[in-house]
C-alpha cells in the first residue's frame, strides 16, 4: 500500500451528537480535515458529491479552497456524478482549481449512484438521448470532459475578438490533469471498460453485483480484470488504483461508545434494482484490524486505501481516528507517512 487518503461524506445536520450541523460546517470542517491530514503525513484527502442531499454537492470551491490551505497532501473526488455536469464548464472549474492545488487533484467520476431525486439530472437540463441511458450519458459527459482538459480545439473563433482564424480550446489548461481521471466503477465490466479509457480505477464499498463471493476477493477479481484491459490496451504509464474501506479502531471508551458493537460482516441487498455486495466495516483494536486487513486480497492489490470517516463527529474526533491509522495500522501494511518519504527524498 503506498498511499492512504481519507474520504468524507460530507454529512450535516442536526442529529443528536453531530458536530456537523450545517452545510458551512461540513464544508469548513472537511478543509480543517485535510490540513490535519497533511501534518499527519495522510496522502489524499476526498470528498463524496451527492445531489438533493444534506451531503457536498458542488466539489471544485471546496477543492480549490482546501488547496489554498494544503501544499502536498492529493485533493479529490470519490466520485462526481456525471449524469450532471456540464462537461466543458466543468472543465473550466477542474483545470482552475488543480492550478491552484499546484498539479493535486485526483478526480474520481461515474454514473453515480442512487439519489433522492427521480431523475435528478434533469432538474439540471441533463436528459439522456434517444435511446441513451443514464449510464450512456454519464461516459458521453466523461468524454467530453476528458477531451477538453487535454486541450480539444472545439469552438470556431471570431477573428475579430480572437485575433485568428480557427477553433480554440478552453482555458485555462492544467498539464497533466488527464492522468489524474479515475473512474468509480461498481462491477467487473466497468472496470475494464475504464481501463480501456485509459482512467484510474477507484473502488468502492459496495458492488452492483454479487456472485457469493466474500466481498473483498470479487473486488480482487475486478482489480485484476482492470489491470490486465490496460495491458492489453498498450497505455504506456503505470494506473493507480484505489479501494475505499471503513476503518474503525477503538482505542478509547469514546470510540467503543460509537463503533463498540463491532464491523459485522459483508451485506448484500438490492441496489438500484441491482442485487449488490457491500463491503464490511474494519472495527476493533489496531491489532486486530491490521490482520483483518492483512487478508483483504484487494487492499493488498490496490496502491491507495481511502479510509471513509464518519464526518459528523467532527474535525477534532477525525483527525484522531487518521493519526492512529496512520500510527498504529498502516505501517504494518507497508505504508510510510508522506512527511517521512519527503524527507528521505531531500
Amino acid at each position: 500500500m503506498e498511499r492512504i487518503g481519507f474520504l468524507s461524506f460530507g454529512h450535516w445536520g442536526r442529529s443528536r451528537g453531530s458536530q456537523t450541523p450545517t452545510a458551512g460546517d461540513a464544508l469548513t470542517q472537511t478543509i480543517e480535515l485535510a490540513v490535519a491530514a497533511e501534518e499527519l503525513g495522510i496522502d489524499g484527502a476526498y470528498a463524496r458529491v451527492h445531489h438533493f442531499a444534506r451531503q457536498i454537492s458542488s466539489p471544485f470551491p471546496l477543492l480549490a479552497a482546501m488547496a489554498a490551505r494544503t501544499s502536498r497532501i492529493e485533493l479529490g473526488t470519490g466520485i462526481i456524478d456525471m449524469r450532471y455536469e456540464q462537461p466543458r464548464y466543468m472543465a473550466e472549474a477542474a483545470a482552475s482549481a488543480d492550478l491552484i492545488s499546484g498539479g493535486r487533484l485526483q478526480l474520481g467520476l461515474s454514473r453515480g449512484s442512487p439519489e433522492p431525486a427521480v431523475d435528478g439530472a434533469r432538474h439540471f437540463g441533463m436528459t439522456p438521448a434517444d435511446g441513451q441511458t443514464d449510464a450512456d450519458m454519464a461516459r458521453e459527459h466523461t468524454a467530453a470532459f476528458r477531451s477538453a482538459i487535454a486541450g480539444e480545439r472545439f469552438a470556431e473563433a471570431d477573428p475579430k475578438m480572437a485575433g485568428m482564424a480557427g477553433r480554440l480550446p478552453i482555458e485555462p489548461q492544467s498539464p497533466g490533469l488527464g492522468d489524474r481521471v479515475w473512474w468509480g466503477s461498481g462491477s467487473r465490466p466497468t472496470a475494464v471498460w475504464a481501463a480501456q479509457q485509459g482512467m484510474n480505477l477507484m473502488s468502492s464499498t459496495l458492488l452492483l453485483e454479487d456472485t457469493g463471493t466474500p466481498f473483498h476477493e470479487l473486488q480482487h477479481q475486478q482489480i485484476l480484470l482492470f489491470r490486465e484491459a490496460w495491458a492489453e490496451a498498450g497505455w504506456a504509464r503505470t494506473p493507480r488504483v484505489s479501494v475505499s474501506r471503513s476503518v474503525l479502531p477503538i482505542t478509547s471508551d469514546l470510540d467503543r461508545q460509537y463503533f463498540g458493537r463491532g464491523g459485522g460482516s459483508d451485506q448484500v441487498g438490492v441496489l438500484d434494482g441491482v442485487l449488490s455486495r457491500f463491503g464490511k466495516s474494519y472495527v476493533g483494536e489496531p491489532d486486530a484490524i491490521v490482520e483483518e486487513l492483512r487478508r483483504d486480497s484487494a487492499v493488498r492489490a490496490a496502491d491507495t486505501l481511502l479510509l471513509t470517516v464518519p464526518n459528523q463527529l467532527g474535525v477534532e474526533y477525525n483527525a484522531r481516528l487518521l493519526e492512529t491509522v496512520a500510527r498504529d495500522i498502516a505501517p504494518a501494511l507497508g505504508w510510510t507517512p508522506a512527511t517521512e518519504r519527503d524527507a528521505a527524498a531531500a
